[in-house]
């Protein structure tokens, strides 16, 4: 009888907790705990946090190569390239183009935001990391988590799970990381500055735009085929107007099924071996720093471009450069409302912020076409 009962107890869990498992639990239950209770990012960080807590779970095998059921989500799903193009999918599909056409200075506010990428790659190599682990790295400050994904499963997928925390976690903090830099860069007058309302944008201008978008980029950066296609095709089924099934299938049940399988994946691949490392800590410091310095680069190129425009722009949409859709341009519009309750800049954000998405997507793709 005891031998019994000695053989269930070591082949239990319990006699394999390490811990290490019990921290990444503690990390588990933190991020649970910013989900639920502050709202942050709840529908990535949800998955996450549970894909966290139970590949943990001694024994579990969950992430055991060809059988665990949370592997096969993951080599499927991320390993395949299928997951990232379909939440790109639902995305376009859920996205306005409206506020960049009326207004194509906002392309130039997308790109300049990526400066913090670039700034934050060459800094990665100097703490150490190889040049693929970098990149990785440094996407963070693009804050598009299925980018982030997508370049770091092909270059440095071992840091798939830091990786994608952290960048999920900066999204979900922009609240409380770009309003300090916004206002440190500008002054009471420029943010008071009031924008005109933008011109109306046609519906054949919206059709078009996807269709040109998506020939224009894949040309010059056919690295970037995959993610770009697939945005463009669910924001051309949006503006269409004639495939409702299909523009409801995309923002609803594909997109809630993908992510589901996303969050849980990634958060998988954060078993205590891989997150309990020095490299580790350098991650999230690179990717706040990233996220920081793209933030910066956003509001300083805006008041740049006021230095030769005749209308001036509130530098503040300039922060909304980063992808964090459409999180940034509500901060943006918060931060001018309080220095001036007549000041409206959601829409006028909107469009950086759009096309920041499309900014990360050609850096990580430039990235991509060269390191891989």
């Amino acid at each position: 009888m005891e031998k019994v009962l000695e053989e269930l107890i070591v082949s239990s869990g319990f006699f394999h907790l390490t811990f290490g498992n019990l921290f990444m639990w503690l990390i588990s239950f933190v991020l649970m705990y910013l989900a639920i209770k502050k709202g942050f990012e709840p529908l990535l960080l949800l998955p996450i946090s549970f894909g966290i807590l139970v590949v943990n779970l001694p024994l579990t095998y969950l992430m055991k190569p060809d059988s665990g059921l949370i592997w096969i989500f993951y080599h499927f799903g991320i390993e395949w390239e299928i997951i990232p193009p379909l939440i790109f999918l639902g995305l376009g599909a859920m996205t306005d183009f409206g506020p960049v056409i009326a207004n194509p200075k906002t392309l130039l506010l997308g790109g300049a935001a990526q400066v913090g990428v670039y700034i934050t790659f060459f800094a990665a190599l100097l703490f150490g990391f190889d040049m693929k682990e970098a990149a990785s790295i440094a996407i963070i400050g693009g804050a598009d988590g299925p980018t982030t994904i997508y370049l770091t499963s092909h270059l440095a997928p071992y840091l798939l799970g830091p990786v994608a925390v952290a960048a999920y976690s900066y999204m979900a903090l922009v609240p409380i990381i770009q309003p300090p830099i916004m206002k440190l860069l500008t002054t009471k007058a420029e943010r008071r500055i009031v924008m005109k309302k933008l011109r109306p944008v046609s519906k054949m201008e919206k059709i078009v735009f996807p269709i040109v978008t998506a020939i224009l980029i894949m040309l010059i950066v056919p690295a970037s085929a995959s993610l770009i296609a697939m945005f463009m095709l669910g924001n051309f089924f949006k503006e269409s107007g004639v495939v409702e099934r299909l523009t409801k299938a995309a923002q609803n049940e594909i997109m809630n099924s993908v992510t589901i399988i996303l969050g849980l994946s990634v958060g998988a691949t954060m078993t205590a071996e891989i997150f309990l490392k020095r490299d580790v800590i350098f991650i999230f410091i690179l990717g706040l720093f990233a996220f920081a310095v793209s933030t910066a680069s956003g509001v300083l190129i805006a008041k740049f471009m006021n230095l030769f425009l005749k209308e001036k722009i509130n530098p503040l949409i300039g922060a909304a450069g980063v992808s964090a859709v459409p999180m940034s341009a509500r901060v943006v519009h918060k931060v001018a409302a309080e220095e001036n309750r007549q000041n409206y800049l959601l829409m006028h954000a909107m469009g950086p912020n759009v096309a920041g998405v499309i900014g990360t997507l050609i850096a990580a793709s430039v990235m991509l076409t060269f390191l891989k």
